[in-house]
């Protein structure tokens, strides 16, 4: 079940909260959108799942057109499944009556529902808790509960609304395993919503970077991460910080800077024109102290963040200070020598 997106616009009064959106999410893609809160997230997971009506372009689940102007299909004819951050888990029932419910509100058999809910449970290794109510279940297994009863419903596509924040930060490591696992296991085309970059880069096989409303990128984590189109997706990704420098000429995928009075060469997409422009540095992109440093930076605040501390680093022409990965602690204050082993011009 693939998603296509065209031109989706949403408004709330006076506030585009959606506009212009635009993407497609392959059949058995786990896709996460990310942004911060209030980017319209969330809007986006309802649109699709039907339970808001857009307000300009359209919307495809499988190749059939879902919402558009003149046409809303409601959520039980979209064949999704909505795992909300609350479970919406009913209280009164056992986890196995939990995920029959959709099977029998569909008139499936008593055997039909037998089996497909000892399937679905046996999916996300719940069988031994079949008869427990939510309230006995940690917030881990219930999310599995919830993940049960979409399968139930026979949802080839999943959308899953920030699923792990109400989960305490232990309980998030095994949980992203485990939604790595179910979307293995099922096959599901996967949408998660989520403002955690962390979350987003263990899950993604894509990242959607959505901010005020507007899609700014949407590649594979690592394309996210090294190569961001503007400075909008690499200051909220990751680490880092960008520095003016000067385009001295490029070469396919290379572009030659000069940064301090001093030339190196970074990655930056082929045709990169000469001039002013923003280098982005990751902490892996410097190497500090080394013998053949050739610029020298000024150390600021330093913080141990467990087996090395980082170092905010100026140096001349440095819009903000640069991460730095030490394994010692400098001296605030002091002069250190920095090489710049890699970096990302970004697009003007």
């Amino acid at each position: 079940m693939s998603i296509k997106l065209e031109q989706v616009t949403k408004v709330f009064g006076a506030q585009r909260v959606l506009d212009d959106v635009s993407l497609t999410i392959a059949e058995g893609e786990f896709f996460v959108v990310l942004g911060p809160s209030g980017c319209g997230k969330s809007t986006l997971l309802r649109l699709i799942s039907g339970l808001e009506p857009l307000d300009g372009g359209r919307i495809e689940i499988n190749g059939r057109e879902v919402a558009s102007s003149d046409q809303h299909l409601p959520p039980e004819a979209r064949g999704v499944g909505v795992v909300f951050q609350s479970y919406a888990l009913w209280p009164h029932m056992s986890v196995a009556s939990n995920v029959a419910f959709p099977l029998e509100t569909a008139g499936k058999t008593k055997a039909e529902i037998t089996r497909r809910t000892d399937e679905c449970l046996a999916t996300v290794e719940l069988t031994r808790f079949a008869e427990r109510k939510p309230a006995d279940l940690s917030g881990g297994q219930r999310q599995r509960v919830a993940l049960a009863r979409c399968l139930a419903q026979g949802a080839s596509t999943i959308l899953m609304d920030e699923p792990l924040a109400n989960l305490d930060p232990h309980l998030r490591g095994a949980m992203e395993e485990e939604l790595s696992a179910f979307h293995k296991a099922s096959g599901a085309t996967t949408l998660f919503i989520t403002h955690d970059q962390r979350e987003a880069m263990a899950l993604a096989d894509r990242i959607a970077i959505l901010w005020e409303g507007r899609l700014l990128q949407a590649d594979a984590p690592e394309v996210i991460y090294r190569r961001p189109n503007n400075r909008q997706v690499a200051g909220f990704i990751g680490q880092g910080a960008i520095a003016t420098v000067a385009v001295l000429g490029s070469e396919g995928d290379q572009a030659h800077i000069r940064l301090g009075g001093c030339d190196f060469t970074v990655s930056a997409l082929p045709g990169t024109p000469t001039g002013t422009a923003a280098l982005l540095l990751r902490p892996e992109d410097l190497e500090i102290g080394a013998a053949d440093a050739r610029l020298t930076g000024r150390v600021g605040r330093t913080v141990y963040r467990g087996g090395f501390h980082e170092a905010e680093i100026t140096l001349p022409g440095s819009e903000t200070p640069l991460l730095a990965r030490v394994p010692t602690k400098p001296q605030a204050g002091a002069e250190i020598g920095v090489s710049i082993r890699s970096g990302w011009v970004l697009p003007a």
